[in-house]
């Protein structure tokens, strides 16, 4: 089976815990957050490099690597981790230990099967803030204001301004695609672009699409006013065509670890 990033196709399992085959490039700042996806950089992970000496000699820190495969995989054991950084799953450890230290990280233990049970990391709260939401304390601070001062009518009116903006951005971006699949190649690599680390792939069944993002950067803004939420549902329902319905499976915001969104044909 095939696992889609953007527009770009790597062979592996679907829901592998023991391989990662693909990275975003996302730099640390100043140990407070990590940087806005540039475009240039996702398109040559779209391109399908993977090479960690490249990384390596490129000045990418293990640790960074290591917080970008828990966003973008969620939980995994020290030994997939180190099998993705190209090293031994004793090195991985250690830098899990100092991340965990920093409170980036925690390990639970997982039972699975017959024997002892398996130790996995996951990001905690203050690791998933190494991810940017854009211009978070802004974007609530002023959505508080508007729905003070001038009234939750005017609130909605903001958002279906943006929602038009939006429909219009990505109705351009899917002109003349016409094959359902390609439309949502083409949409998930329009929102990685935009840094929601989107990803979209086959279900196990085969009857349908996954569109999934593993980040959101306005995070922040969509908590306070949760009609940003509904209208990016309303927007993919509109842009996908009446070919298909879209439904969300997972929301960030009721407590899962990503949005993932059901696409499925007529």
């Amino acid at each position: 089976m095939e696992r889609q990033f953007g527009q770009a196709s790597v062979r592996g399992e679907i829901e592998s815990s023991s391989k990662v085959e693909l990275e975003v490039p996302i730099g640390i700042d100043g140990c407070s957050r990590l940087d806005y996806i540039p475009s240039m950089a996702l398109e040559y992970y779209l391109a399908g490099s993977t090479d960690t000496e490249a990384e390596k000699r490129q000045g990418r820190p293990a640790s960074e690597r290591i917080l970008t495969l828990l966003k973008m995989r969620g939980s995994q054991t020290s030994s997939a981790l180190g099998a993705a950084l190209g090293t031994t799953g004793e090195n991985a450890r250690q830098q899990l230990v100092k991340l965990a230290a920093d409170g980036l990280v925690e390990a639970r233990s997982q039972a699975k099967g017959v024997g002892r049970p398996q130790q996995e990391w996951e990001l905690t709260e203050r690791g998933h803030g190494f991810f940017p939401d854009t211009h978070g304390e802004l974007a609530v601070s002023l959505i508080k204001a508007v729905r003070n001062t001038l009234g939750e009518a005017a609130l909605d009116q903001l958002i279906a301004a943006r929602e038009g903006e939006t429909r219009a951005t990505y109705s351009a971006v899917l002109e003349g695609v016409d094959d359902l699949e390609a439309r949502i190649a083409a949409l998930a690599a329009q929102r990685s672009a935009e840094g929601y680390m989107a990803e979209w792939r086959r279900t196990n069944e085969g009857d349908a699409w996954l569109l999934i993002e593993n980040h959101c950067p306005i995070c922040a803004a969509a908590t306070t006013c949760q009609g940003f939420c509904r209208s990016e549902l309303a927007v993919f329902r509109d842009v996908l065509g009446d070919g298909c319905t879209v439904e969300r499976e997972e929301h960030i915001l009721h407590g899962a670890r990503r949005c993932a969104y059901r696409i499925s044909p007529h």
